[in-house]
């Protein structure tokens, strides 16, 4: 146990269904934590939360944490991660004038498209090459043309609780601002394009990389919060680059691979790397450098598709590390339709061979090694694209439980695997607040505990190569995957 006294960084992930704060010492031990639950309004595509309620649950997890300090701790920080995507409007105070649109509200489709046809220049420039219905600027619009009555500030989730946390509007950070639409690579706002879309430019919030101290903690928040006044305010992240921070990722070449519903892959480059096929895109990290990331549709959301509620995974697991033979190939999606990483196939489906249905330790084998194959051939896409890849891969999520889908995929990429103990974002939030006194590679090498270490199974290795031919074969006969990426991925298992 670390002395009464210590130094005290905390964190808080402000999640879908609760808010998370963690108090965490610098060598990352977790003194105390707290959590509060939250509350969806979800109507066909629209995804609201009160912001209010974020408010108030962010200051019961908080009065929990702090709860749970020694006398004579000394909280030195603290910074909040958003969900990515989730946008309001404010009054000049910062109180919201509107709902928060959620991460995955999907209104804004027609706003996305004039988003796309102005700023295309902008966008290709800063390597994603398109806006995403989804994303925050569409909803800024969507939000902008239907607040007449009192025009907003526009907002993002974080901005909006920082912004509570001191007292007045604070700045917005790079990571969260990237998917409404800001200029990342000269942290800015082109305001002539915003203007443009119908954001006013003296309405859109300051813009500071992740890291900086954007205000101390107020009067008011220290009553709410009971973290002491005057804490400083450190710009946080989006959840999924919080979460990546978490995992130990933090040097060049190096990627956190999270399975949970669905397969995420964050990594960190020294440049920005503009990827040809838009599928990839990059945030800017703490130190300037670059997390490039792909999302997948397919992930373990595939058993859930596949197996009732009620099935024992973990007994499928422990027979199929049993069972021998290469399973018949499967696309593990865990969306009803539509692939976007490693390739682009709006058709793409599950569908479970005869041979598996019949046989659940089959079918379960069939999608584990289906994970492991797309795992796999997201790599080979990020080499070919010129994204490095040579440092240390680390496993979260959920299905980073699985003993054997974690040998599985060692075994696939044919490398050594990391688990961390712990990758919770708001970890990775407590890790950036201690920033402000330390660089982030050495706060990572402090605070990030790594439990677990996989080695491939040498055993294995022709099987996993077998299987991944046969999987290469089956896209590319559906038409999903194209020839350069499906050759690309062949010469790599001659190289």
């Amino acid at each position: 146990m670390s002395a009464p006294g210590t130094d005290i960084w905390i964190g808080i992930d402000l999640g879908t269904q609760s808010v998370r704060a963690i108090a965490v010492t610098g060598n990352g031990e977790i003194r105390s934590n707290g959590q509060s639950g939250l509350t969806s309004d979800r109507r066909e595509t629209r995804h609201e939360q009160n912001p209010e309620q974020w408010w108030k649950a962010l200051g019961d997890a908080c009065r929990q944490a702090m709860k749970g300090l020694h006398a004579g701790d000394r909280v030195r920080a603290l910074s909040v991660c958003g969900t990515s995507g989730t946008v309001l409007l404010t009054d000049a105070q910062g109180d919201p004038l509107t709902p928060g649109l959620m991460y995955d509200d999907a209104r804004a489709a027609e706003e996305a498209d004039r988003a796309n046809a102005n700023g295309q220049s902008l966008w290709t420039r800063l390597g994603y090459g398109r806006i995403q219905t989804v994303w925050g600027l569409p909803k800024w619009m969507w939000l902008a043309a239907h607040q007449k009555e009192t025009p907003g500030y526009f907002a993002q989730q974080a901005d909006f609780i920082t912004g509570r946390l001191a007292g007045r509007r604070t700045a917005a950070d790079l990571s969260n601002a990237l998917k409404s639409g800001c200029d990342t690579i000269d942290s800015r706002w082109n305001a002539a394009l915003m203007d443009s879309l119908g954001l006013a430019p003296d309405r859109l919030p300051e813009l500071v990389k992740p890291g900086a101290q954007i205000g101390t903690v107020g009067h008011a928040a220290a009553a709410h919060t009971h973290i002491p006044e005057g804490v400083p305010i450190i710009a946080g992240m989006t959840d999924g680059c919080a979460s990546q921070l978490a995992s130990g990722a933090a040097t060049a070449g190096s990627w956190n691979s999270v399975l949970g519903t669905t397969l995420v892959l964050k990594g960190k480059s020294p440049e920005l790397i503009h990827d040809p096929g838009g599928i990839v895109y990059s945030h800017r990290s703490p130190d300037g450098e670059w997390l490039p990331g792909g999302a997948s549709s397919a992930g373990a959301g595939a058993f859930l598709r596949i197996f009732d509620a009620d099935t024992n995974l973990d007994a499928l697991s422990y027979e199929a590390e049993r069972r021998h033979g290469m399973p018949a190939p499967i696309y593990p999606l865990a969306s009803a339709r539509g692939e976007r990483f490693p390739f682009i196939a709006p058709d793409a489906t599950l569908s479970l061979p005869q041979a598996a249905a019949s046989d659940p330790v089959n079918a379960y084998r069939s999608v584990s090694f289906g994970i492991a194959a797309v795992e796999r051939l997201c790599f080979d896409y990020l080499r070919a694209a010129g994204f490095p890849i040579h440092g240390q891969v680390s496993l979260t999520g959920g299905g980073a439980r699985s003993g054997f889908l974690n040998r599985l995929r060692a075994t696939m990429l044919n490398r050594k695997l990391a688990v961390p103990g712990i990758a919770e974002p708001a970890i990775g939030m407590a890790l950036l607040a201690s920033t402000i006194e330390r660089p982030l590679g050495e706060a990572s090498h402090a605070m990030i505990r790594i439990a677990q270490r996989i080695d491939p199974d040498l055993s294995g290795r022709a099987e996993a190569d077998d299987y991944y031919v046969t999987f290469i074969d089956d896209l590319q006969a559906k038409g999903w995957l194209a020839p350069a990426l499906a050759g690309q991925a062949r010469r790599r298992m001659n190289a």
